[in-house]
């Protein structure tokens, strides 16, 4: 017998051992070519799924199986497209909020007075004014420049950092004219100014300024409106004049809707920005539910019903993920309800994987973005810590009496605050107070004997409370105690901070 007849009965015999293999039981036919079918590639005619029960013929679906998976393809990218959105969508309804007072470039509205729980915005504090105005480079590079002792940063139409200006930008607070340069511009770069280099052509300005050292807003807010000023470069040697506008007292909705409306306002940021200033990917989950650059966003009935329940899942999503957040690396003490915003830092990424939960929670609940928000600046910047539940896990019940005690000595070169946000808004909570804080810097601000504080949240004052935060009955609430020029006992766990606690 010859070599290579040996060979051939050998395979013959082997493929006749493996057709006695499952994928033999299933029918498959025995031909002198049969390559026994490892298990897994083979599906069977029927599959049990969540979906129902799929069908096929010899692994081809049926149209039924066929129509109900492409419908669960779409509903999968739409929520996906949703939460991969929500920066964007966030930085839409900004941009529709800050036009409302005038064109891009030209109208600054700041809260002169601070922010009143009217405004409806995603967790402004209490005690510093803001200045935020709508930056487009359709048109080419703009000028824009800083009063000194500003805090601020410039965020793209995506929600990328694209510089800090003022304290924590190259200025580092003394002011200065900035050039902001549109995504691919080759042209010349004149000197004599701090040059950011801009991915997308659209970006809001957003900064705070302070109080002075009696308490008074209204030097520094000054200041602002005579400094700021925002012009194309062509004009460079004769800007135009600034619009501002005082917003503190004014009704101001800054939130996106988190319904079928939120496709619309994504479609605006895509045909506003062309693919290059994008990711790829979300840009391919974004077309993959019929919102692509230069075409028009017309879903057919079936594609509608998908991205309206899509929507209510992608909202019901970015919720749990936000206030039960799961990843414990986000909490500041083990069996504590304080956790950071910044899980991955600014850019929400850790060992070079980006932390699509973190990011979402943090663009559904919070507004700007910047390195200065989460970095370790002993002494200087600002820390925060968030609570969603009270110390026993459970939602904060706006009917219910809680306590936060703060110990002594609490770590910060300046002053801290605690505040209440709405669970449906992300915003202040409106009561009939006038704001739903208590800053260690309040007139009518009191520590017990030992130096410590103990701050109420309830609907009405408990009796002989100090510190006082009221709450809506039926109304649920979390909170952000905010640290301005934290100290090291802060980074290093040394002092710790109380839990919201129910009073019994």
């Amino acid at each position: 017998m010859n070599a290579t007849r040996t060979k051939c009965l050998l395979a013959s015999a082997l493929t006749c051992a493996l057709a006695a293999s499952p994928a033999s039981a299933q029918g498959a036919p025995k031909t002198k070519m049969t390559t026994a079918i490892p298990p897994g590639i083979a599906t069977p005619d029927k599959v049990d799924t969540r979906l129902g029960t799929l069908n096929f013929f010899d692994g081809f679906p049926d149209d039924a199986t066929v129509e109900r998976l492409y419908d669960n393809l779409d509903f999968q990218r739409a929520v996906q497209a949703y939460l991969l959105a929500i920066p964007a969508v966030n930085q839409a309804a900004m941009r529709k909020a800050l036009l409302h007072w005038g064109p891009a470039n030209t109208t600054m509205p700041i809260w002169e007075d601070l922010v009143f729980p009217r405004t409806v915005g995603l967790t402004f504090n209490t005690s510093t004014p803001y200045a935020w105005m709508w930056i487009d480079l359709h048109a080419g590079p703009l000028v824009a420049e800083v009063p000194p002792g500003v805090l601020g940063a410039l965020n793209d139409h995506w929600y990328r950092w694209v510089v800090d200006v003022g304290l924590t930008g190259p200025d580092k607070g003394q002011g200065g004219k900035y050039l902001i340069l549109p995504p691919g511009y080759d042209g010349e770069v004149p000197e004599g100014y701090f040059v950011a280099r801009a991915q997308a052509y659209e970006m809001f300005l957003a900064f705070r300024t302070f109080p002075d050292k009696t308490g008074d807003l209204e030097p520094h807010v000054a200041l602002t409106k005579q400094r700021t000023k925002v012009y194309p470069l062509s004009q460079a040697a004769n800007p135009p004049a600034m619009k501002f506008v005082n917003i503190s007292p004014e009704p101001f909705v800054t939130v996106g809707p988190g319904d079928d409306q939120f496709w619309e306002l994504l479609d605006g940021v895509v045909q506003s920005e062309p693919p290059s200033t994008g990711d790829p990917v979300t840009l391919g989950f974004f077309a993959a539910i019929g919102i692509e650059h230069g075409k028009p966003f017309a879903p057919d009935a079936r594609m509608k019903k998908i991205l309206t329940e899509a929507a209510a899942v992608g909202d019901a999503t970015a919720r749990a993920l936000t206030y039960r957040m799961r990843d414990r690396a986000a909490f500041y003490y083990e069996g504590s309800a304080w956790r950071t915003a910044f899980l991955g830092g600014y850019s929400f990424s850790r060992d070079g994987i980006k932390l699509l939960d973190s990011a979402s929670q943090y663009y559904f609940y919070a507004t700007g973005v910047t390195p200065a928000m989460e970095a370790k600046m002993v002494g200087s910047g600002s820390q925060y810590a968030l609570a969603f539940v009270d110390s026993k896990g459970q939602p904060m019940n706006g009917s219910r009496a809680y306590r936060l005690h703060v110990p002594a000595n609490v770590p910060v070169n300046n002053f801290w605050s605690v505040i209440a946000y709405d669970n449906q808004t992300r915003s202040f909570l409106q009561t009939d107070q006038t704001w739903p804080s208590v800053t260690s810097k309040d007139k009518d601000f009191q520590a017990n004997a030992d130096g410590s504080v103990d701050v109420y949240f309830a609907p009405e004052r408990p009796k002989d409370a100090k510190n006082f935060i009221q709450t809506l009955p039926g109304r649920g609430w979390n909170a952000i105690f905010r640290l301005y020029g934290p100290l090291e006992p802060w980074f290093d766990k040394s002092w710790r901070l109380g839990e919201i606690e129910l009073v019994p």
